[in-house]
């Protein structure tokens, strides 16, 4: 089924069977012959739109106008996609890619881009995470940091709540000689709404180990400002 569908969708490029095969998440990239399928839980969704067609009507908005009409479910979607970390166990991230390795010294994954959910406003946080650990027997991949960031993340949150996690996620699964974390973020909350800065930004760190000494947790800064 899907190989003929897909088959009509790339010799015959009908616009609105594209877009179908595109909401449903199942286009295939004919080259490398990747498919990314987006799987939303049914019963969950009918409810979530039934909750924003009520929303929508209470802000008094007509939902039933055409630019509305699909709202409520793109946003029941949306809202399930942000949340997904709910759904995630980050030591067992790290734990799918943990390696014995003799290596000591410092390695920082820094820029990870952060997207999340203020749990005080239901408003966007956004910025960049930057991660570092000194290993102790053992390693991990350099992607199941970052994943590790975005697990914590894809949850309703407070900035200094998810940078303790991160700290304590990767100082208690790979029991490194220490941990460094310092988000940088700007939140929604306090620019479109309330105070209205727009040009302020959040900073919160966290660390533990060889990084509570000055020397290493200034070699730590200094990296991740270059």
């Amino acid at each position: 089924m899907f190989i003929n569908s897909f088959f009509y969708f790339c010799f015959f490029d009908k616009e609105n069977f594209k877009m179908d095969l595109i909401n449903k998440g199942t286009v295939a990239n004919s080259l490398c012959g990747y498919v990314r399928i987006d799987r939303w839980e049914d019963e969950k969704t009918d409810k979530l739109i039934e909750h924003y067609k009520s929303i929508i009507e209470l802000l008094g908005e007509d939902v039933s106008r055409e630019g509305l009409i699909k709202t409520p479910l793109r946003i029941a979607k949306a809202m399930q996609f942000l949340m997904q970390g709910y759904n995630s166990k980050p030591e067992d991230i790290l734990k799918s890619a943990m390696y014995k390795e003799d290596y000591k010294e410092m390695v920082i994954v820094k820029d990870i881009e952060l997207y999340s959910m203020c749990e005080h406003h239901m408003l966007p946080f956004f910025g960049k995470v930057h991660v570092a650990y000194i290993p102790n027997k053992y390693i991990t991949g350099l992607s199941k940091i970052a994943r590790v960031v975005e697990a914590f993340a894809r949850r309703m949150q407070i900035q200094e709540r998810l940078t303790f996690q991160i700290r304590d996620c990767i100082e208690n699964t790979l029991k490194p000689m220490g941990v460094a974390v310092v988000i940088e973020a700007q939140h929604m909350c306090m620019q479109m709404r309330g105070v209205q800065k727009q040009s302020s930004t959040t900073t919160t760190s966290a660390f533990t180990g060889a990084f509570d000494r000055v020397a290493t947790r200034d070699e730590f800064l200094t990296l991740i400002n270059k």
